[in-house]
């Protein structure tokens, strides 16, 4: 028989443990237990509620239909391209240099010149601004407009741009559907009343649908929307972006099929040798990147010298790109179908080099004369012509391991939008999407690199950066300057009712204040030019009456505030 336990003594107190109370669960279940209600409540409770308080779930059901918007306004522009051109061309395709081969020369002549008149017209009566917006205007809306782009201002511009290209005025289709696709999530945004990071991310919703329709390259819209635009790259725009640039490439593959736009032969690089040659291809496509702005920026100062009216600058300006295109029409309207052509080896050396020059004085030209059109397609087909040309001169040089001068061709492409652009990423994507050839990547990524490097050292920054810059809106120097000239006193003012002669009483005589439309690097500079804690805010337009206070810490603490927040959405 066994003895039943007894209790060990320690000190008089027995030691024997109660049993346990069966209903417990065990201790280390009890420990994972409360480690799932921690991570519930400290976690994912905050992120669930700052998913609904931000209304993300609302901008992603936003992105599909700016997606599939933005995508039929592409079409819609497209469209009306062809409309334009088909009285004088016969045709609604993108082969214009072809068909203009085959009518007269005063008909090449007259087009531009009468959709001059046109554009000119419709820019002294009709449009805001007196000019057609672009991709500059989407960054300046996202950095400093609060994402607010005016739809009559939007519709305009394309309607300006659709106009001038469809007449053969030498520039770019994707700018203006890049601001057309902006325009119309501006207005959602206005619609649905979100808040500002919020419209930011579906601004950008609108640049990479509006990228992907034009050119059917979905993750280069992607890309672009990121690198352009937001200039930055954050989990919580990459899913709306990703929704809309997906809903704009199924529409439009619905329309026009899923092909690239050039339709490339097989190309391979032939020798590891090349290497250095591509390296010098890069070299030469910055030069061409760093003319082609600097002709640009000339032939703007030129038209701005002359005293002429508005409406007559784009009849003059398509004068002369018909007069340059009677004898090389490969220069007009977009140029898809030139490109195309070098590509395909189909232009000998001397042509690709006259068409390189030309096209620049003709985009030059248009631009200046205030036509509507971007600079993305010029510059693809300049580093075409650019590329094709440089791998003529190597295969005659090298011709035992030099490639075909076609795969130079399409790096050059890349090179020189990349450069001009001042977006290395998604134009070495784009130039892949357009024309499904993958395997030159190496080769391309040393030529984008070495182009966008030696522009960088020459420009200091891309294409639209520079339009910026020339209205006086800086934004490469970072978030906290373009912050410190966006953020108004009156978004942190205390307001009040009151008379400034009540409110001056207990000031000097040469009290200093401020308007509510001065920015808070205005405030920051008066506060310490006075040395004051506080400073009165007079009305923009009546200065005898007190519109508010502001102080010191409050300024301060705004500026901290905008700044914490704009660092918070570039990492969420």
């Amino acid at each position: 028989m066994v003895d039943a336990p007894h209790p060990e003594r320690h000190g008089g107190k027995s030691t024997v443990t109660p049993p346990a109370d069966e209903s417990e669960p065990p201790y280390g279940v009890r420990r994972a237990i409360e480690w799932l209600l921690h991570l519930i409540r400290d976690r994912m409770v905050p992120n669930v509620r700052e998913f609904l308080t931000t209304r993300q779930f609302l901008v992603w059901i936003i992105a599909i239909f700016i997606g599939i918007g933005a995508a039929y306004l592409a079409i819609v522009f497209r469209k009306l391209i062809g409309l334009v051109q088909l009285p004088w061309l016969g045709t609604t395709t993108e082969n214009v240099f072809t068909a203009a081969s085959e009518i007269q020369w005063w008909v090449i002549l007259l087009a531009p010149t009468l959709g001059g008149l046109a554009v000119g017209l419709f820019l002294q009566y009709l449009q805001p601004g007196k000019r057609a917006l672009g991709v500059a205007d989407v960054i300046e809306a996202r950095a400093l407009l609060g994402c607010r782009i005016p739809v009559k201002a939007g519709l305009g511009s394309a309607l300006i741009s659709a106009v001038s290209l469809g007449a053969g005025a030498s520039a770019g289709r994707e700018g203006p559907v890049v601001h057309l696709g902006a325009t119309l999530a501006s207005f959602l945004e206005d619609a649905f009343k979100l808040p500002a990071a919020a419209r930011r991310t579906l601004l950008a919703c609108g640049v990479a649908a509006a990228v992907s329709a034009s050119f059917n390259a979905p993750i280069a819209g992607v890309l672009f929307a990121h690198e352009v635009i937001l200039a930055h790259y954050a989990l919580r725009a990459f899913v709306p972006i990703v929704i809309s640039s997906v809903a704009a490439t199924v529409i439009a593959r619905i329309h026009f099929g899923d092909f690239p736009a050039f339709f490339v032969p097989e190309y391979s690089i032939t020798s590891y040798w090349e290497f250095p040659a591509f390296a010098l291809l890069g070299l030469t496509c910055a030069g061409v990147a760093i003319a082609f702005q600097f002709a640009i920026v000339a032939s703007d100062r030129v038209a701005r010298s002359v005293d002429v009216p508005l409406w007559t600058r784009p009849v003059i300006g398509g004068l002369m790109v018909g007069a340059l295109a009677i004898s090389f029409p490969h220069i007009l309207g977009v140029g898809y179908d030139a490109m195309d052509s070098a590509l395909k080896q189909q232009f000998p050396l001397y042509l690709l080099l006259v068409l390189l020059v030309l096209k620049t004085v003709a985009t030059a030209i248009t631009l200046a004369s205030r036509f509507g059109g971007g600079v993305f397609s010029p510059s693809l087909y300049l580093g075409a012509m650019c590329g094709g040309a440089f791998g003529l001169i190597a295969a005659s040089v090298f011709p035992d391991i030099s490639s075909s001068h076609g795969l130079y061709a399409i790096i050059g492409m890349g090179a020189v939008a990349a450069a001009v652009l001042g977006a290395p990423i998604s134009t070495t994507v784009i130039v892949f999407e357009l024309t499904g050839g993958y395997e030159m990547t190496i080769a391309l990524l040393l030529a984008v690199s070495i182009s966008t490097g030696f522009t960088q050292a020459i420009h200091g920054q891309g294409f639209f950066l520079y339009q910026l810059a020339a209205r006086g809106i800086f934004l490469k120097e970072g978030p906290h300057k373009h912050i410190s000239r966006s953020l108004k006193v009156s978004q942190f003012m205390i307001p009040v009712d009151k008379s400034v002669a009540d409110a001056m009483a207990g000031l000097e005589e040469d009290a200093t204040w401020l308007t509510p439309d001065d920015t808070v690097e205005a405030a920051l500079r008066a506060f310490d030019r006075t040395g004051n804690q506080r400073l009165p805010v007079v009305q923009s337009g009546d200065t005898s009456k007190l519109a508010g206070w502001v102080d010191h810490l409050d300024t301060v603490n705004a500026y901290n505030k905008a700044l914490i927040e704009a660092s918070e959405e570039e990492h969420k």
